[in-house]
């Protein structure tokens, strides 16, 4: 019920992360300056360090906690999600896949496919920041809705075959399939 958590929870949904998360720093302080804590704004990238910090300044202070319960809820929240150890590897993940939808938009399939290829890993080649094979499965959705009308031709049937032998063998190599693979299975 509180107006200040449901605008976040809004901007959340609408804006890019680096602004939401600058959005969030920017409720936090103000709920802060309501209560008279001691805040001291700074400019700059925001952490989750800072806003952990500037959470801190409500923890003694009981009325304030109970006044902005829904916001720090939510800003607590993005501090998880900023330091979850998953975080860089999705944000490489939205940019590879900006990158194959220029690809897309500059070549034929063939290509975007083949750019997809050496990064189909089996699980014991596999790194931590490797994608896994439900992320290439979710590109390859991604890329087959957007890409429109497919030139069809030998090229394109070698690429694809390509992949799919990849991503075969790369679910074939994972010791505890997920859910999603057992069920495709």
């Amino acid at each position: 019920s509180d107006p200040a958590a449901k605008a976040l929870w809004e901007s959340f949904m609408n804006l890019k992360q680096k602004e939401a998360v600058m959005e969030a720093r920017r409720h936090l302080v103000e709920a802060a300056s309501r209560e008279n804590l001691p805040i001291k704004m700074s400019m700059g990238e925001v952490t989750p360090e800072q806003l952990s910090s500037y959470i801190q300044l409500f923890r003694n202070n009981l009325k304030a906690l109970e006044n902005h319960c829904g916001l720090l809820q939510l800003v607590l929240a993005t501090v998880q999600t900023l330091k979850h150890p998953q975080t860089s590897k999705w944000d490489n993940f939205l940019a590879f896949e900006r990158l194959l939808l220029q690809t897309i938009g500059e070549s034929e399939m063939p290509s975007v496919l083949n750019q997809l290829l050496p990064m189909i890993k089996s699980y014991n080649e596999r790194t931590k920041d490797d994608y896994a094979c439900e992320d290439f499965l979710v590109l390859l959705i991604y890329i087959y809705s957007v890409v429109g009308e497919i030139k069809c031709g030998k090229e394109l049937d070698t690429a694809e075959e390509n992949v799919k032998k990849a991503l075969v063998k790369a679910i074939c190599d994972e010791p505890e399939p997920s859910p999603l693979l057992q069920k495709i299975t």
